[in-house]
């Protein structure tokens, strides 16, 4: 089930919000400021924010913008505003779509539906993980920000750890993967560079023994 955050400082528009998309498949939690928001999405597993731009205080610009600053997470606005302006500053500062109030509970759920329909494709190849972003499409892995500099094996074991979080690969497996079992390569290869991915993601300030985590006489797992 989608997790959907759902913002706005009116307890009655999210009682409102909930209504309409909890039938509709999706789990709902509200979030009456942009400072709850962002700490909501640092602490859960968030497919989605449904944010109201005119809240007083830390505003839903503002919220966007500092939401991007260390998650990908779907973002669409939700505001009476229906300047063209106005759209326009909320999609650059990174809104994945912007609906305007009064709204309609169909058109609603169609565009988060549509929203998922069109991060699902690209999931696979731009993973984010508390702030560690695998990007196939760049090939890049990045930290905060900052890239970190990994050979192309070790992008290739990170990217088949995090994207199938929980599972435990072999050596034998990532050999296959990762190498196709080259002529002179055994487990021990795979050891050292897990170790050296390790080092790496240590010295970019990621917590690595959290997640990269060693299942003693088999292999590798990437914890959820």
């Amino acid at each position: 089930m989608k997790k959907i955050l759902l913002t706005d400082d009116e307890a009655r528009m999210l009682d409102l919000l909930s209504l309409y998309l909890t039938p509709a498949g999706f789990h709902c939690i509200k979030s009456t400021s942009g400072e709850h928001t962002l700490k909501l999405l640092k602490e859960e597993e968030i497919d989605l924010v449904l944010l109201d731009v005119l809240m007083p205080g830390f505003n839903g610009f503002e919220t966007t913008e500092a939401i991007r600053r260390f998650s990908d997470v779907p973002i669409i606005l939700l505001t009476a505003l229906h300047q063209k302006e106005d759209i326009v500053k909320g999609l650059k500062l990174g809104a994945d779509d912007y609906i305007v109030k009064p709204f309609d509970e169909d058109e609603l759920v169609a565009r988060i539906t549509a929203v998922f329909r069109r991060v699902s494709d690209d999931f696979a190849r731009r993973i984010e993980k508390d702030g560690l972003i695998w990007d196939e499409f760049s090939h890049e892995l990045i930290y905060n920000g900052m890239t970190i500099p990994v050979t192309p094996k070790e992008f290739s074991i990170i990217g088949q750890l995090i994207k199938n979080p929980n599972r435990v690969f072999s050596r034998d497996q990532l050999l296959s993967i990762v190498w196709g079992y080259d002529v002179g390569t055994d487990g021990r290869t795979v050891d050292s560079h897990v170790r050296n991915l390790r080092d790496k993601l240590r010295k970019a300030g990621f917590p690595a023994d959290q997640y990269i985590k060693t299942v003693w006489g088999i292999g590798y797992k990437w914890l959820k």
